[in-house]
């Protein structure tokens, strides 16, 4: 009778754990292909969009150069592009950008969630 109560007492607090993952999770999450489609450059002249979280910023468009900081958040804004290294996303653009440290810095293309590098109506830098 113990191990009976002490084995629906572990499947109630499993089933328990689950329902409150479930709950937790974002119902509203959108794919990476989809934040393509709501980056832009807006009236401001800056490109909106969203961004790999993590991902570094460097000093110069090159991945030898310093690393300045991060972006901790998933949608930020970008001043310009410019040519740099080659890089994973199968070009050369960089974009310019202030990181969430307060610091500047150039983030890759490939961090970057547009549709088409360089972003149309972002000038270059």
């Amino acid at each position: 009778m113990i191990v009976r109560k002490q084995l629906s007492i572990a499947l109630a607090t499993a089933a328990l754990a689950t329902g409150l993952v479930t709950a937790a999770a974002p119902a509203s999450a959108k794919p990476a292909r989809l934040a393509a489609a709501e980056c832009g450059v807006r009236s401001d002249g800056k490109l909106w969009c969203g961004n790999r979280v993590g991902a570094k910023g460097y000093e110069h468009r090159s991945y030898g150069s310093a690393v300045r900081g991060p972006l901790n958040t998933s949608f930020s804004w970008f001043a310009c592009w410019g040519p740099g290294d080659q890089h994973g996303g199968g070009n050369n653009v960089w974009y310019w950008t202030q990181l969430d440290n307060g610091q500047w810095g150039n983030v890759p293309a490939v961090d970057v969630h547009t549709s088409v590098d360089p972003a149309p109506g972002l000038r270059q830098c």
